[in-house]
């Protein structure tokens, strides 16, 4: 079974552009705006989850992560590809735990780092924009690594997996939602998985786990969670087109084509049988 290799390699802040999903990031101000929150007002965590959250099946994901990596109040976690902040806002506020969000793109992380800001998080949050590769991280540190739909982007998995192996204090958890291959694809998928979802890496699930083994961690547990997953992004490109005409009035004509162009894309590759969702735990010995 084939994995992508050489798709688009550079992982300049540049070049990552291509993900629409990555464009125009201060959308979010727009949706806060239509919900009657302008300026610098105070924000809840609880609002601003509707908004801030980029990946499948929004908080109830971060929860699955909270309990399958045993977060507390007590944890350090680092959150790889932090996006915007929503995740880690939400660990923080939820269960009170201190997080490192890591964000390679510096919009997205300026973004973030306002929007914590605004929710009084920013004793818990500690935002860097930085590549999770070259980024110089404590030994033996975090309780947990967390990381949703990023991990795909990085084509070096063997020196992202030995930064987060090492950072990691023993017994610490490895968390992580992701994509993977399920069959080949065609020319017309990998050009959609390339420039749509800039796309790195996505190995079988035999690799995933060898990956992972090779990184030295134990306990690994690969669930497919493609038969949720599919569901989910054709149901969000449904949505999102019944409500084109709000979507325009808020956010105006460009930011909706290139959205309803990125979810079209990912709701293809997903109904062309060869793209799978996975949620990965692994754990560092003692």
């Amino acid at each position: 079974m084939a994995k992508t290799r050489g798709w688009g390699t550079d992982m300049s802040d540049t070049a990552i552009k291509s993900m629409k999903l990555y464009s125009q990031v201060d959308r979010v101000f727009n949706d806060l705006r239509a919900a009657g929150i302008a300026g610098d007002a105070p924000l809840s965590v609880e609002l601003l989850s509707r908004f801030d959250q980029y990946h499948y099946y929004g908080t109830d994901a971060v929860d699955e992560a909270v309990e399958r990596a045993g977060i507390t109040a007590a944890s350090k976690v680092l959150d790889v590809g932090s996006g915007i902040g929503g995740p880690a806002r939400y660990l923080a506020d939820t269960t009170g735990c201190s997080v490192t969000a890591i964000e390679l793109q510096a919009d997205l992380n300026d973004v973030a780092s306002q929007l914590t800001a605004r929710c009084g998080l920013g004793e818990r949050i500690a935002h860097r924009c930085a590549d999770i590769l070259a980024a110089p991280l404590p030994k033996d540190h975090f309780d947990a690594v967390v990381s949703w739909l990023c991990f795909y982007h990085i084509p070096d998995r063997r020196g992202l997996l030995a930064q987060c192996f090492a950072t990691l204090r023993p017994g610490g958890v490895l968390y992580v939602e992701d994509l993977f291959a399920l069959g080949e694809f065609t020319a017309d998928q990998q050009a959609l998985l390339a420039h749509m979802l800039f796309a790195n890496y996505l190995p079988s699930p035999a690799t995933y786990r060898a990956d992972l083994e090779a990184a030295g961690f134990q306990d690994i547990a690969f669930e497919d969670v493609t038969g949720h997953w599919a569901p989910f992004v054709a149901g969000r490109l449904q949505n999102y087109l019944a409500e084109r005409a709000k979507n325009v009035a808020t956010h105006g004509q460009a930011v909706v084509d290139d959205m309803e162009t990125f979810y079209r894309a990912v709701n293809d590759l997903f109904k062309g049988g060869s793209l799978g969702g996975a949620r990965v735990v692994a754990r560092k010995p003692l």
